[in-house]
């Protein structure tokens, strides 16, 4: 393992680390005890939330693809899901770095795998503070700064992510410098791309709110409001929507400590206080312990070789590559 994979793997660690270690003193400050949990529907809600993310794993991939890239997709795929680790280190640039130096294909040129990275963000960013606009509005339209906080960051994505604006943003910061032919590139980012997008992230944040719903199932505390069974998922949904959403537009790894402050207004004022701090920490553990678990099976299971003929292989004079995985570089 060289120098460079050592130190990610560090940054990478000491970050989980700190969001677990606030976790955990977060529900202690409330005299909780663990030992009340329903733990099968912790683990539910991990699973859901890596089901969830998968549609939006898929349009990553869909993306490269339009893009005229060649990503194999199980390699796309567990770059999308390792690089997710990356977001808990100050920053978030780690979630760029990982993804495009672990995905593998043929004809694939690291400057368009970033912008797709860029692209599917943004994408999921908008989808999730539209849903999450559209449930508060007609389920909690009291709720006045958080409705706008999501109308808000909803519409400056979305119009962002118009592929004529996106196309605009790309070329504006200079990318063609980087790579002549990323205007060429960008011609496969149209609006029925974007509208598969949009799909598979209505889907994807419908399970995570899912997975909100089974983190509240196992509280006990929290039966007597559960009680109403499916009626709760418009809260539970636009609950998470907005708390992630608002989570990745701070700079704050992880969102450790926004992410669970919108938590905790939504749900205080149905499930009281301490329901409400648990929810939020329980949902975090159970996000980042999934991630983590995923995470090392798949960087277990190495993609395949990249491909060795000349059009894939990397020159000094040309930014067009065949991505390699660090995970088969040993030093």
């Amino acid at each position: 393992m060289n120098a460079i994979q050592l130190i990610v793997m560090v940054l990478v660690a000491w970050g989980i680390w700190r969001n677990i270690e606030k976790a955990i003193a977060q529900v202690q400050q409330q005299n909780f005890s663990f030992e009340e949990l329903r733990w099968p529907w912790i683990v539910l809600a991990g699973s859901l939330y890596l089901l969830g993310t998968l549609p939006m794993g898929l349009f990553w991939y869909r993306l490269m693809k339009a893009m005229k890239q060649e990503p194999r997709l199980y390699s796309a795929v567990r770059a999308y899901f390792i690089g997710h680790l990356g977001k808990y280190v100050p920053g978030k640039a780690l979630v760029v770095v990982l993804r495009t130096s672990l995905v593998q294909g043929n004809h694939l040129q690291r400057s368009v795998v970033a912008t797709a990275v860029f692209a599917e963000t943004l994408t999921m960013v908008a989808v999730g503070a539209v849903y999450g606009a559209i449930l508060i509005a007609i389920w909690f339209s009291h709720q006045q700064l958080l409705l706008w906080t999501a109308v808000g960051i909803g519409l400056a994505a979305s119009f962002v992510t118009l592929p004529p604006v996106f196309r605009a943003v790309v070329l504006f910061l200079k990318v063609s410098r980087i790579n002549p032919e990323i205007e060429e590139k960008l011609a496969g980012l149209n609006y029925p791309t974007m509208a598969w997008g949009w799909g598979a992230n209505i889907v994807g944040w419908t399970l995570l709110g899912g997975s909100m719903f089974a983190t509240m199932t196992s509280i006990p505390d929290a039966d007597a409001h559960m009680a109403g069974g499916l009626t709760m998922f418009p809260l539970l949904a636009a609950t998470v929507c907005l708390a992630m959403v608002v989570g990745f537009v701070t700079p704050i790894p992880g969102g450790m400590g926004v992410r669970e402050y919108v938590i905790m207004e939504m749900m205080a004022p149905v499930f009281g206080p301490v329901v409400a701090v648990v929810s939020a920490v329980l949902l975090r553990v159970s996000w980042l312990l999934a991630e983590v678990a995923l995470a090392i099976i798949l960087y277990g299971i190495p993609a395949s070789a990249p491909a060795t003929d000349d059009a894939t292989s990397e020159s000094p004079s040309s930014e067009e590559s065949s991505t390699t995985d660090p995970a088969q570089n040993p030093a």
